[in-house]
């Protein structure tokens, strides 16, 4: 019998028509972006925290499954925080394991006994890493497949170099690698494949799509910023993560302080950090790449062609 990590490669070459997954992004991710994402042949993906219950949690995952299940749709996928900080854990993996999502994305910690439920029905677990130290837990601990979070990230962003972080990563792990961290055109897709990944990883290109939760302020603010714009610190969460210079300075945070804050790793309880996500937006250093705000049928099919001009470029050179 295949592994689950080559039975996870199977299963996306088979599933979809592009490597890319639309990352799973806090208090962003709609079911209407999900389901947009996989008809169009991509992963699509959502927190099961941007519902503030379970009960919520439950009524995504019927009208995603629903609008998903008569068509030749790619698959969707849930991420689960697992920290002790997360208290509906047991509760959301409950009604995964009920729905049977085909992908489970595991962050902010390992739990063998998430990935034994998921396994159990026939799913799929992939993991956020930043450290290569995390990168061996997660291998160590089954995780069907890895998501190499690198430098320039939005969200929980790692500080490793992507050509780095994948060489090494991939010393220790064969199965299915996802690369995140700054990319948001198609051959950044093409470039990651290149690299060593199956696939790409891509928030904040999605944020500024028509069927993105983000308010109108938020996609503007990606429309118009650059990387310099972005700046790394856990003021925010207690875990480093990347964030828009100028909605820290609206909160009046302390900008000199952001160096030393960098260096706390406690994550906060995820009520407090929900509430200062709301008003400190949070983005990848890819934003200076992004000055529209388009369907998302539409950036896929952009993203396609960027991608099939990248790799003719390159092989034909």
């Amino acid at each position: 019998m295949p592994s689950h990590t080559s039975s996870l490669r199977k299963f996306l070459k088979d599933k979809t028509n592009f490597p890319l997954i639309a990352a799973p992004m806090f208090l962003v991710s709609t079911p209407g972006l999900v389901i947009a994402a996989c008809k169009s042949g991509i992963v699509g993906s959502f927190p099961a925290l941007n519902q503030r219950t379970s009960e919520g949690f439950e009524a995504w995952l019927e009208e995603i499954g629903a609008a998903l299940q008569l068509t030749e749709a790619a698959p969707y996928a849930v991420n689960l925080i697992v920290h002790a900080t997360n208290p509906r854990l047991e509760d959301d993996l409950a009604l995964c394991v009920a729905h049977k999502v085909p992908i489970i994305i595991t962050s902010l910690g390992i739990n063998p006994d998430v990935i034994t439920a998921v396994h159990d029905y026939g799913g799929f677990v992939l993991h956020d890493v930043t450290t290569l130290r995390h990168a061996h837990k997660a291998a160590e601990a089954g995780v069907d497949g890895l998501i190499a979070v690198a430098a320039g990230a939005g969200g929980h962003g790692g500080s490793l170099n992507p050509f780095g972080f994948v060489n090494e990563v991939r010393k220790l792990f064969d199965g299915v690698l996802v690369l995140a961290g700054a990319l948001s055109n198609g051959s950044d897709i093409f470039a990651a494949q290149a690299m060593g990944a199956d696939f790409a990883y891509m928030g904040t290109r999605f944020i500024s799509t028509t069927e993105s939760g983000a308010v109108e302020g938020y996609k503007a603010m990606i429309c118009e910023s650059e990387a310099v714009d972005i700046v790394y610190t856990s003021v925010v969460s207690g875990v480093p993560g990347n964030f828009f210079r100028q909605r820290l300075e609206a909160a009046g945070i302390d900008m000199g302080s952001l160096t030393a804050a960098a260096d706390s790793k406690k994550l906060k309880r995820i009520s407090e950090e929900a509430k200062a996500w709301q008003t400190i937006w949070s983005a990848g250093h890819g934003v200076g790449s992004i000055h529209d705000v388009p369907s998302v049928a539409d950036l896929i099919t952009r993203l396609k062609a960027e991608y099939d001009a990248a790799r003719s470029r390159v092989c034909t050179a």
